[in-house]
């Protein structure tokens, strides 16, 4: 059983600096600034550098040390920060919050990981009974400094409770800060502001985008949580959407010029807190918006964002808010995703009917 200190000792050497996430030795090399990562590395170097920069930063959940994640996400953490530092839990996901709650209340960083979406829901009491309040029910004395990892959504043709939508039900319990990375970029920088935070935070991770590369600075910080990237310019519709479908509406932005429409790609990033003054400035200049999003229709947060851009920028809109997400149904089998997802045909149909308004 792992042995756990009652608090944090003081801080000491740090660990040796990031490497090859493949080959735990070659953490002992040095690591560029700027390099080339998938978003799993991203992450990975994100959970080391925050460890090595924070002893009370802990990694836990279900196989994320001798497998070093389903993913690999957090493969090598236990052989460079040791097992008190990097564990796996028993299958019992309220029990992986409910640790983490208490880890937290005694000084520790917990970031634990909830093995897939669909098996968040068993940890949904501790989420929004405890993780969620104790800050308020405290009247601030004790800080939640909590930053629970989900990999998250569909793309990826997984079998039933492995892809889910769940950023509604976070959403909707105050408290939660929740944010959705688009890029490796964002994914290292989100969760290392995400560790950061003294407020919990859920961090679902596109499972689609694990293997997206790029160039990932890892000194010179990205926007922060609270605030949204405008990917692509353009004049005629806003399309606001986040995570893996970000890279779906610049692909239909690309086809829309095809047909004459400019397509402004709106990546939230951050969905509570959310930076609706980027949101509105652009559906000001564009006077049109469709909304993006993988989970069902019904209360998805597809509906709070066009309840709110009507409520707020009603004389500035020339066309109804236009919502292109998933169905009012449980998420289908893998061979059925596909038919299922929204996509560029689904996102282009709301374009022309909201490019169809006078």
């Amino acid at each position: 059983m792992t042995q756990i200190i009652d608090r944090p000792a003081a801080q000491g050497d740090a660990p040796e600096p990031w490497g090859s996430i493949l080959t735990p030795a070659a953490a002992q090399a040095p690591v560029p600034a700027v390099t080339e990562l998938t978003m799993v590395q991203a992450i990975n170097r994100a959970l080391r550098d925050a460890m090595a920069a924070d002893e009370r930063v802990l990694v836990f959940g279900e196989d994320v040390a001798t497998l070093g994640g389903v993913f690999r996400v957090t493969d090598g953490l236990t052989e460079s920060f040791g097992a008190e530092r990097c564990f796996d839990t028993p299958l019992a996901e309220s029990a992986i919050i409910g640790i983490a709650v208490g880890f937290a209340i005694r000084g520790f960083v917990p970031v634990p990981e909830i093995q897939f979406d669909g098996f968040s829901y068993p940890a949904f009491d501790q989420i929004a009974s405890h993780l969620a309040k104790y800050r308020m029910r405290t009247h601030g004395d004790i800080d939640m400094p909590v930053t629970v990892r989900i990999p998250s959504f569909g793309g990826i043709g997984a079998v039933e409770h492995h892809s889910e939508s769940t950023e509604t039900y976070w959403l909707h319990t105050a408290g939660l800060k929740v944010v959705v990375p688009s890029t490796p970029s964002d994914a290292y920088w989100l969760l290392r502001e995400s560790i950061s935070s003294p407020d919990p935070v859920i961090y679902l991770e596109p499972k689609r985008r694990y293997w997206a590369r790029e160039a990932v600075d890892t000194t010179t910080p990205a926007l922060p949580i609270g605030r949204a990237a405008v990917r692509r310019n353009g004049s005629d519709v806003t399309v606001i959407t986040y995570g893996g479908l970000v890279a779906t509406a610049l692909s239909a932005a690309e086809l829309a010029e095809d047909r004459g429409w400019s397509m402004e790609v709106v990546d939230l990033r951050s969905l509570n807190p959310l930076d609706f003054d980027t949101v509105a400035d652009s559906v000001r200049r564009t006077g049109r918006a469709v909304v993006m999003h993988e989970g069902p229709r019904t209360l998805g947060f597809g509906a709070e964002l066009a309840a709110r851009i009507s409520e707020e920028l009603f004389y500035d809109l020339e066309a109804p808010v236009l919502r292109a997400t998933g169905f009012d149904t449980p998420y289908p089998p893998a061979r059925l995703e596909k038919l299922w997802l929204p996509g560029v045909d689904r996102l282009l149909d709301c374009v022309e009917r909201a490019m169809e308004q006078p």
